[in-house]
C-alpha cells in the first residue's frame, strides 16, 4: 500500500472544534431516539430525553407527620398548664400513627408526648395546636404536574426517589452510545498467553472500554485484527454498520502497516490526521456514514490522552450532557520541565502537600509507559506556545486523584529503593486515608528538594569517600543550619547485577574496564552512581574506559531490566532488584539507606505514620523476604541536629 505521511499539525482547540462542528452538522452528535426504561437503581446515571412531570402528588392525602391524636385545631385553643382541656376520642378526634391519613374534619395532630390520657378515651392537653401543625399536606413533597427533573439531566440516586414519589415507574432517556473498539496489530496477543519476543499484550482496548463506560457509553471490544488492509476494511465496515462510534486502536501513524487513515479516507472522510499534542500526535479524526471514527494511537498513554480529548466530548454530546471539567489544583513545579515549542504536552505528575504548598513532580513522559498513568496524581498541560516551566513556578494541574488524598500524601524525593513500595503499601493498609509518593531523583536531588521545601523527607545513601560514613557529612554541607532528623530505614547490599550464572565471570568493577564489558549506569546525583565512581576511582579506572558509563537509568529495577534484556552485561544496584528478576549478584558493599527528615515535619502525621509502619513486624518481614536487606536499625535516629 502507498504510504501518506500525515501532514496535519493542528492546535488541539482548533482540531477539536472543527471535528465537533463537522459532526454536529451531520447530526452525529445528537442523541439517538429515546428509550423507555424502568425507574430503578439501574436508571441512575442515565440522561433524561425529556422533562419528567409528576403524575400524582406526594403525599396524595393529608398525612400525620407524627404519632399522636388528630383533631380540629380550633378545639384546642386556650389550653394551658393552668387551664388544661379535656377531650374525648370520637369521629373527629382519633389516635393516629406517623403516615396515617387524617380523619375527616381534622386539620392538625397533637404529638403523643403532649397528650395525657385519663382513661382509654379521655385525655387532657395543656397547649393548643395551630391548623396543619404536624401534618404533611397533599403535595408537600411533589405536586401533580410539577416538573421533577428537566431534559438532558443526568439522574442521581435521589432523583429516582423523586420520580417514583411522583407516580412514575418508567421514563424516557437518551440511549447510551454504542462504541466499538477495534484493536489492530499483528504483534498483539491477548493477556495471559505465553509471550515470545515481539509480542505485545493487548490491554489498550480494556482501558479504552472502561473509560467509555465511565463516561456513559456502551463499549464493545472486538477481537484483534492483524495488519492486513482488506481484513481491517471488512472489520471497519461491519463496525460502522452496527455501532454509533468506532475507535481503531493503533495503525494511526505512518508506518508500512499503518492503514487507519487511508481506510477512513477510502470509506468516508479524514478531517484531521495529526494534532499538535504530545503524546497522541498521530490521532485521526474521521467520519464514515455519518458516524464518528477515531484513529487512536497505539502507545498506551497516547491512547488515553487521545480518548480524553476527542472521544469523551463526543460521548457526552450524544448523551445530551455536558462533559464535566476535571478538578484542578494550583501546584509548584519541583523540577524544571522542558517542552518543545509548538506542541501542547500532557505531563504526568506526582503530587503532595508540603507545608502550605502542593508540589508537582514530573514522572516518566514516555508515550508507552502505562505505569506513568497508574502512578500519576495529576496531568499538567504545557501550553503549545510555551517551552515548559521553571522549577518553583506555579502551575495548574488537572487532578487524577481527589485533592484530599493528595493533601494526605507523604512526599519522599530522593534515591530509589524497593522498600519504599512496601512501605507505601503497608501505610495504605494501616491508614487508608494516607498515601506515599516517591520520586526518584537521586540522593543529592533529594537533599536539594528538602532545601527548597518540596518534600517531607528524602531517601539518601551518600558515601563519604574520606570517612567511609554515610549521609551525615552531606547533610552538614548541603543543608547548613537546617534542623533535620536522620532515621535509618534499611541496610542493603549493593553490588553488580549480572546475567544468570554470571557468564562473564565478573568479580568486581575492575573487570568491566579490563574486558570491555557493557555497563548500565545510574543518573548523576544518585547514591549508587557516587558509590560506583568511588569504586572505580579506588581501582584507578577512568570512566571513559567503561563502555556504557554514559548510559543512565533512574531506578535499581530499570538497571536490572537492562541486564535481564542483554543490553548491558552489568549494572550497579541492590541485591533485591537482582533477585526480583532472577539475576545473579556480585556483592560490593553493604550501605546504609536513611530517611532525612526536616525537623518541621518530624512530628506531623506525614512522618509519624511512616515511623509507626516501619516498626511493625509485618513490614519488616516483607522487606527481609526481598533479600539483601538488614533492618537492624530500622526506625532508629542516627543523627539529630535539632536544638
Amino acid at each position: 500500500m502507498k504510504r501518506d505521511v500525515y501532514l496535519d499539525d493542528k492546535p488541539l482547540e482548533e482540531a477539536l472544534a472543527e471535528y465537533l462542528d463537522y459532526l454536529a452538522g451531520l447530526g452525529a452528535l445528537s442523541p439517538g431516539p429515546s428509550e423507555l426504561i424502568a425507574v430503578d437503581e439501574a436508571a441512575a446515571g442515565r440522561v433524561t430525553a425529556s422533562p419528567v412531570y409528576a403524575r400524582n402528588s406526594s403525599p396524595h392525602y393529608h398525612a400525620s407527620a407524627v404519632d399522636g391524636v388528630a383533631v380540629q385545631a380550633s378545639i384546642t385553643f386556650g389550653a394551658s398548664d393552668a387551664t388544661p382541656k379535656r377531650l374525648t376520642l370520637g369521629t373527629h378526634i382519633a389516635v393516629v400513627d406517623t403516615g396515617d391519613p387524617l380523619p375527616p374534619e381534622c386539620d392538625a395532630v397533637i404529638m403523643i408526648e403532649d397528650v395525657h390520657f385519663i382513661d382509654e378515651n379521655v385525655f387532657e392537653i395543656t397547649s393548643g395546636v395551630v391548623p396543619w401543625q404536624h401534618v404533611r399536606v397533599i403535595g408537600e413533597d411533589v405536586v401533580a404536574t410539577e416538573m421533577i427533573v428537566p431534559a438532558n439531566h443526568r439522574l442521581r440516586p435521589v432523583d429516582l426517589g423523586g420520580i417514583l414519589a411522583g407516580g412514575l415507574t418508567e421514563i424516557a432517556v437518551h440511549p447510551r452510545p454504542r462504541v466499538v473498539i477495534l484493536p489492530t496489530g499483528t504483534e498483539l496477543v491477548q493477556p495471559g498467553v505465553p509471550l515470545k519476543p515481539g509480542d505485545i499484550i493487548e490491554y489498550n482496548t480494556r482501558v479504552l472500554g472502561a473509560m467509555v463506560a465511565e463516561w456513559g457509553g456502551i463499549p464493545q471490544r472486538q477481537e484483534i485484527t492483524i495488519d492486513d488492509y482488506q481484513a481491517l476494511k471488512s472489520r471497519l465496515q461491519e463496525a460502522v454498520a452496527n455501532f454509533d462510534m468506532v475507535l481503531i486502536n493503533a495503525g494511526s501513524s505512518a508506518g508500512r502497516e499503518d492503514f487507519t487513515a487511508e481506510l477512513i479516507g477510502e470509506l468516508g472522510r479524514v478531517l484531521t490526521h495529526g494534532v499538535a499534542i504530545k503524546p497522541a500526535k498521530p490521532v485521526i479524526l474521521g467520519e464514515i456514514a455519518g458516524k464518528p471514527v477515531v484513529g487512536i494511537p497505539g502507545y498506551s498513554v497516547s491512547a488515553v490522552v487521545a480518548a480524553e480529548q476527542f472521544v469523551r466530548p463526543i460521548i457526552y454530546s450524544k448523551l445530551g450532557a455536558v462533559s464535566p471539567a476535571r478538578e484542578k489544583a494550583s501546584a509548584i513545579v519541583s523540577r524544571k520541565i522542558v517542552s518543545p515549542m509548538g506542541t501542547e504536552e500532557f505531563v504526568r505528575v506526582k503530587m503532595g502537600q508540603v507545608g502550605d504548598k502542593i508540589i508537582a513532580t514530573a514522572i516518566s513522559r514516555g508515550a508507552g509507559v502505562i505505569m506513568s498513568l497508574v502512578r500519576a496524581d495529576g496531568m499538567l498541560r504545557v501550553p503549545r506556545l510555551s517551552e515548559g516551566f521553571n522549577a518553583g513556578e506555579s502551575v495548574t494541574v488537572e487532578l487524577m486523584r481527589p485533592l484530599q488524598e493528595i493533601r494526605e500524601t507523604t512526599v519522599i524525593i530522593g534515591s530509589h529503593d524497593i522498600t519504599l513500595d512496601v512501605l507505601a503499601n503497608h501505610l495504605r493498609q494501616k491508614y487508608p486515608v494516607a498515601t506515599l509518593s516517591s520520586a526518584n531523583v537521586g540522593s543529592l536531588g533529594g537533599l536539594g528538594a528538602l532545601k527548597r521545601g518540596e518534600a517531607h523527607c528524602a531517601g539518601i545513601h551518600l558515601l563519604d569517600e574520606k570517612t567511609g560514613d554515610y549521609n551525615v557529612s552531606y547533610i552538614k554541607r548541603l543543608l547548613p543550619g537546617q534542623p533535620v532528623v536522620l532515621v535509618n530505614l534499611v541496610y542493603r547490599e549493593q553490588g553488580l547485577i549480572v546475567a544468570p550464572g554470571n557468564p562473564h565471570n565478573i568479580r568486581g568493577v575492575e573487570d568491566l574496564a579490563e574486558r570491555g564489558l557493557s555497563y548500565i549506569n545510574r543518573q548523576r546525583g544518585a547514591g549508587t552512581r557516587i558509590l560506583f565512581d568511588y569504586k572505580i576511582k579506588e581501582n584507578n579506572i577512568n570512566p571513559d574506559d567503561i563502555k556504557g558509563y554514559e548510559h543512565e537509568e533512574y531506578t535499581h529495577m530499570a538497571v536490572a531490566a537492562a541486564v535481564a534484556s542483554g543490553s548491558a552485561a552489568a549494572g550497579m544496584g541492590i541485591r533485591a532488584a537482582a533477585l526480583a528478576l532472577e539475576l545473579d549478584f556480585v556483592p560490593v558493599v553493604e550501605e546504609r539507606y536513611d530517611l532525612c527528615i526536616p525537623a518541621a515535619f518530624y512530628d506531623t502525621p506525614y512522618i509519624q505514620r511512616l515511623l509507626e509502619v516501619m516498626a511493625e513486624p509485618a513490614f519488616q518481614r516483607e522487606v527481609e523476604a526481598l533479600g539483601g536487606y538488614n533492618l537492624r536499625d530500622c526506625g532508629k535516629i542516627l543523627y539529630d541536629n535539632r536544638v
